[in-house]
């Protein structure tokens, strides 16, 4: 549903129901990847007055392409690492990335490399690989310096001729980046790439800048890395929360 008719029905809901909503911004599925090569461990170990814990492993961080996802490599040689205990560290490592480290968002486009480590005849166990491998990519994501990305959408805009510098001028205020303006008619089409962060309330804003006859489209387009000043605001919410 576009946000016009998002207001439309809030406004029903109060008028004829006497419903009210909070109603704000949608939260934006920002990501988190790394942009260095780094080599990490995790060591686990507790003592406990019976059988502790000892998980231990050695990885290797690397970036992936973008849009790539997740690659996990078992490089394990001689039995450092038995076997059953592997599927452990992949997943303790997954709960990591599906939190992300630096701020709380899914971590993507990485590959880890599994290609040390070492265990004990009675302590090691599922969950202590486990936790070792979740403490393994946390310390070297925080070393691998991590970037936020957001995705950006791309866009289509519909003006006549002579709202196009107050429409191009709204774009370059949201971070657009006009890749080109073509004529049909006496419309000007604008074809841009936009932060989706950048898009909430356009619609309104269109309407206003253009006395209603300007209109516009989107679509995904692709993840890319966001402003310094945008990840430093987002990790500062999660490290106040």
């Amino acid at each position: 549903m576009g946000e016009l008719h998002i207001e439309v029905i809030v406004e029903r809901m109060s008028r004829e129901f006497n419903v009210r909503a909070n109603v704000g911004k949608p939260q934006v599925a920002y990501r988190e990847t790394i942009t260095v090569p780094v080599k990490a461990e995790g060591k686990f170990i507790k003592q406990t007055g019976g059988r502790g814990q000892y998980g231990h492993v050695w990885i290797e961080l690397a970036p992936g392409e973008r849009g790539s996802g997740f690659e996990f490599v078992n490089r394990i040689e001689g039995g450092v690492v038995p076997k059953k205990y592997i599927p452990h560290v992949e997943r303790g490592i997954k709960d990591v990335m599906a939190s992300g480290v630096l701020a709380g968002y899914p971590l993507v486009d990485i590959k880890v490399t599994l290609y040390d480590g070492s265990f004990h005849d009675v302590d090691s166990s599922d969950i202590a690989f486990k936790v070792a491998g979740s403490m393994a990519l946390r310390d070297g994501v925080r070393r691998a310096k991590p970037i936020l990305l957001e995705p950006i959408v791309k866009m289509e805009v519909a003006t006549p001729e002579e709202f196009l510098g107050d429409v191009i001028g709204d774009l370059n205020s949201r971070r657009g980046q006009v890749n080109s303006i073509e004529s049909l008619g006496a419309i000007k089409i604008v074809r841009c790439f936009v932060p989706l962060a950048e898009t909430f309330g356009y619609a309104t804003d269109l309407r206003s800048i253009s006395q209603g006859r300007a209109n516009y489209s989107m679509e995904f387009y692709r993840y890319e890395e966001g402003p310094q000043d945008l990840a430093e605001q987002l990790t500062v919410k999660v490290g106040g929360a």
